[in-house]
């Protein structure tokens, strides 16, 4: 019952944020003239980093995501969950489960569009209430965007310097959402792999089953998993 009445709270809640999003539209700030000065986009840590961080986007397989969940508390391992709006608006529980197991949290944007084909206007109303929706579940802020596909242009940038998100890209990617190929996701995420990396993945049935070995690749290397926060020196 409790699970339920903070779910349909949720629900009323993303109601007005999509409503007043629709109605505000550019309020809140004004766009932001994208420069070398004032984007943050990282494809990896580059100063100081801390160790390799494992991200995951996640629009599907709830129940993969709490497998993936558990790996990780056995290898002591942090990452990064990068989450669907319409994704988390639907398993409220799992998105404060990822949270309260010390991995960070940020947006995927809402309905996995092609953000590259979009306008300012079109890339806020997609961006904006995801965010809203994460920090009115977990009660804290959201500073990283990941763009769904890697597809992203000057606006997306521009709608995350507005709204103080860095953008999160990746170093190598596993492929996993095509390739279901234990060995073959586990070179890709493994083969040559350094301290600063960002890692791409996604909670498929063959990341669950590579990830163990991804982790004691890992560790046997002196590479520590830490989200990207950490990884960026936050």
């Amino acid at each position: 019952m409790k699970s339920k009445l903070i779910a349909i709270a949720v629900n009323v809640f993303l109601c007005a944020i999509i409503a007043a999003t629709c109605i505000v539209g550019f309020a809140g700030g004004g766009a932001v003239e994208v420069s070398g000065d004032n984007t943050d986009i990282y494809y990896r840590a580059e100063k100081e980093p801390q160790g390799v961080s494992v991200m995951f986007n996640v629009y599907q397989n709830t129940s993969n995501v709490y497998k993936i969940l558990d790996i990780l508390d056995k290898y002591q391992a942090k990452a990064t969950f990068f989450l669907g709006g319409s994704w988390a608006d639907d398993n409220v529980d799992c998105v404060r489960e990822i949270y309260s197991r010390g991995h960070a949290v940020g947006s995927h944007a809402y309905f996995h569009k092609d953000h590259s084909s979009m306008n300012y206007r079109q890339n806020f109303d997609e961006i904006k209430p995801s965010i809203q929706l994460l920090e009115a579940i977990l009660g804290t802020e959201i500073s990283l965007f990941a763009p769904p596909s890697g597809a992203f242009n000057d606006n997306t940038l521009s709608v995350c310097a507005t709204l103080g998100l860095k953008c999160i890209m990746w170093s190598r990617d596993t492929i996993d959402w095509r390739d279901n190929d234990k060995q073959l996701i586990y070179k890709r995420a493994t083969e040559g792999l350094v301290t600063g990396e960002f890692i791409l993945m996604h909670p498929m049935d063959v990341s669950v089953s590579a990830l163990p070995d991804i982790l004691e690749y890992m560790a046997a290397n002196g590479l520590k998993a830490v989200t990207v926060p950490q990884n960026l020196g936050e």
